[in-house]
């Protein structure tokens, strides 16, 4: 795999998008969002905020670190189209990379023109949660997608793949399903945070209890099975496809979940403080970008069609 400027500048894209994430979560968790007041692209009606509350210089450093991602994955798609020769599959994962980023931005800005931050507690908001964490996954995996191509990676194909294409897709959507689930957990933890553990499990027990904290009981359940489903597949990823990076990308998934998984217990028992709500959504990424490079090794158009006498054959 080569690693020239062009390959070496996607990961950093990368590296900066997954802080860039993170910290739209610091937003959230600090009731920051409606810092700027209802005002976008401009804070609270000004270009340079003049007021330094607080929540407005993390709202408005979150719009200013947003903006450089925008421009940044601008950049990364141009320079796919100078670097790369026409039908290189880094051109392609660069310009989705560059749609979801605009889409990103656009609902960002919807939340803020709909005043769906801060203190909101609306169905609405719920739903552009999962709508926000979803175009946010989508992001990561078509940056990790460019990234891997730009090193010259084996080209992915999607047919004659078989039972490994569905398994992928199958999971893959699980996945996204256990992310939209922790987004109105995380929520919930927000807007009705508890004391103790005691009182947080009379919360989520109350029949009055607002939906969101009736929702956010569901999220562990959802990720046990996911974890179970998931500890399926990493074992049968490498009978699919007998290759040493099939069998290291789903040994690492496997350990990560496990250590998600683990942080996301530590999250419950801490009471959900903001720091470990960061480090519970970092981990929720590395899962989601390990399990996208897991299913791309699956997926490679050098593999032999499932059910050929090859099939289990192909190179690393």
């Amino acid at each position: 795999m080569r690693k020239d400027a062009f390959a070496r500048f996607t990961f950093a894209v990368l590296g900066y998008n997954l802080l860039v994430i993170a910290w739209g979560a610091f937003v959230r968790a600090t009731g920051s969002g409606a810092g700027c007041g209802a005002h976008w692209p401009l804070c609270n009606g000004e270009v340079l905020p003049t007021d330094p509350s607080v929540a407005r210089m993390i709202e408005f450093s979150h719009r200013a670190s947003s903006g450089l991602s925008l421009v940044l994955v601008l950049i990364m798609a141009i320079w796919s189209f100078r670097a790369r020769d026409k039908g290189d599959p880094a051109r392609r994962a660069a310009v989705f990379s560059f749609v979801f980023i605009l889409s990103e931005a656009l609902i960002g800005a919807g939340l803020v023109l709909f005043e769906l931050v801060a203190h909101d507690a609306s169905m609405k908001r719920a739903l552009s949660m999962t709508l926000h964490l979803t175009n946010t996954f989508i992001l990561l995996g078509c940056l990790v997608l460019t990234a891997r191509a730009a090193t010259g990676a084996v080209r992915l194909r999607l047919t004659s793949q078989g039972i490994a294409a569905w398994l992928s897709f199958a999971v893959l959507m699980l996945t996204l399903f256990l992310g939209m689930s922790g987004a109105i957990a995380a929520l919930g933890d927000t807007l009705f945070p508890a004391k103790s553990l005691t009182e947080g499990f009379a919360q989520d027990l109350s029949p009055g209890a607002h939906l969101f904290v009736k929702l956010r009981t569901l999220h562990p359940m959802i990720a046990t099975i996911t974890g179970a489903v998931l500890i399926g597949f990493v074992t049968a990823a490498p009978m699919l496809r007998r290759t040493e990076q099939v069998k290291n990308t789903a040994r690492f998934l496997f350990v990560l979940f496990g250590a998600q998984f683990v942080v996301g217990l530590l999250n419950v028992y801490l009471l959900a403080p903001v720091w470990m709500q960061l480090v519970h959504l970092l981990m929720a990424d590395s899962v989601w970008i390990a399990l996208v490079l897991l299913c791309a090794s699956l997926m490679r158009s050098d593999h032999a069609p499932i059910g050929a006498a090859s099939a289990v054959v192909s190179a690393s």
